[in-house]
């Protein structure tokens, strides 16, 4: 089969960056006098999530350097729900695997999948809480604020669902995501949250925004009685900054890699439309892809390759990359086992897109929309085909770098990876 030819395209979004992360988180923490509130000898636990997170490292670190010099005893407490397979061990390895080690650090990490039941919502769920970061004097919450991939409301991912899902561990997780089956997402965070609030001695929020280039934008220190006004704030900001795709229909999506460092989704359902639909683009979605196809796994994922089943297509490699247990554990916890299924795979690239376009209907080759990008956190460098070339005039925010060229594969007839193209150039 004839493939379209592509174009590679540079796209521009609104950058606002923090310039020196060290010392912006060093002045949000100080503006919440953190100091009238935590004694010498005092332990503080620390969240760290699974997402990757840009800066983390220094953030963390930062963060744990700060609450050294007030006296007190930090400590890191992995928290994401049931990822990393729902162990101790593979949730300490995440953490690990971000540079955030106890030698890095200058503290202990205390990972387990033990909770406390500290007390009901009114809807009669109990409120689980990580066991080491209940038995610590204070727990700083340390997130990310975005768009959640499946959940829509004032808040979405951020804070509340660290303080939740986070921090709920499989568990908590569990239960709060069959919750939201009987009572509405806004409903389930905000009556948990506010259990967590009163009796885990929640001391600070440290909360996350970033730009379309995977960059620190924002960072905010939050005190504990504004985690909800604050949080809505960060929310539909981090929505104006999130990247997104050049044109908005699609034939074939082809997505190098996807992974929990990337999205919860492994691919951000906000970018690719399906927020409601694992297959389709439904009202409310901005997108409409009908085919796509996977290539890979992030490392940083380690073989959890949850969002695989949103997937129409993949190849053998992706598929072989897959740790099916942790995948399993992690879509079941939140209720999205569909995200877990396995597409149709072939050995090689050519194979697959062969599949992939001969179902977008009856189109010659330079018809069919095709795009390829890395992921869904790195949309500045993309391919597009040719059949969106009359689209360009007029938009300011894409460059065209190259002329048409034909898709290129490897010896083995696999795709070569966006970034490395963009090298090339």
């Amino acid at each position: 089969m004839d493939f379209p030819q592509m174009l590679k395209v540079r796209q521009r979004f609104e950058r606002p960056v923090v310039e020196n992360v060290e010392e912006t988180v060093l002045s949000e923490l100080r503006s919440l006098a953190l100091d009238q509130h935590i004694q010498s000898g005092d332990t503080v636990a620390v969240t760290v999530g699974s997402r990757g997170i840009a800066n983390i490292s220094t953030i963390i670190k930062t963060t744990i350097d700060y609450l050294k010099s007030l006296q007190a005893v930090p400590f890191i407490v992995p928290a994401m729900g049931s990822h990393g397979g729902g162990t101790a061990e593979g949730q300490r390895k995440i953490v690990e695997g971000y540079g955030l080690t106890e030698d890095f650090l200058g503290c202990e990490i205390r990972s387990g999948m033990e909770t406390e039941i500290v007390a009901e919502t009114p809807h009669g769920i109990p409120v689980h809480f990580d066991r080491h970061a209940y038995s610590a004097d204070h727990v700083l919450v340390c997130n990310r604020i975005k768009a959640h991939t499946r959940f829509i409301g004032d808040i979405e991912s951020g804070l509340h669902k660290m303080m939740l899902i986070g921090l709920g561990k499989h568990a908590g997780a569990k239960i709060y995501h069959q919750a939201i089956y009987n009572y509405s997402f806004d409903e389930i965070i905000r009556a948990v949250a506010e259990k967590v609030l009163e009796k885990c001695s929640v001391v600070a929020g440290l909360a996350i925004v970033e730009n379309a280039y995977d960059e620190t934008a924002l960072i905010s220190g939050v005190k504990p009685e504004e985690f909800y006004e604050k949080e809505c704030e960060l929310c539909k900001q981090s929505k104006l900054w999130l990247p997104r795709l050049p044109f908005s229909d699609v034939d074939v999506l082809v997505v190098d890699q996807i992974g929990k460092n990337i999205s919860g989704t492994g691919m951000d359902t906000n970018i690719i439309g399906r927020k409601y639909n694992d297959h389709e683009a439904r009202e409310g979605d901005s997108v409409r892809v009908n085919r796509i196809f996977v290539r890979g796994l992030t490392e940083e994922t380690h073989g959890n390759g949850t969002g695989i089943g949103i997937a129409e297509f993949t190849n053998r490699r992706t598929i072989d990359q897959l740790d099916q247990q942790a995948t399993a554990v992690n879509c079941i916890t939140g209720g999205h086992p569909e995200a877990a299924m396995l597409p149709i795979a072939f050995e090689s690239d050519r194979e697959v897109l062969a599949a992939a376009c001969s179902t977008v209907g009856y189109k010659e080759p330079d018809e069919i929309r095709l795009m390829q990008i890395t992921d869904t956190l790195h949309l500045d460098e993309l391919l597009v085909s040719v059949a969106y070339q009359d689209e360009f005039e007029g938009r300011s925010d894409l460059e065209l770098l190259n002329e048409a060229q034909n898709m290129k594969f490897d010896q083995n007839g696999n795709l070569i990876a966006v970034t490395d193209q963009f090298v090339e150039s």
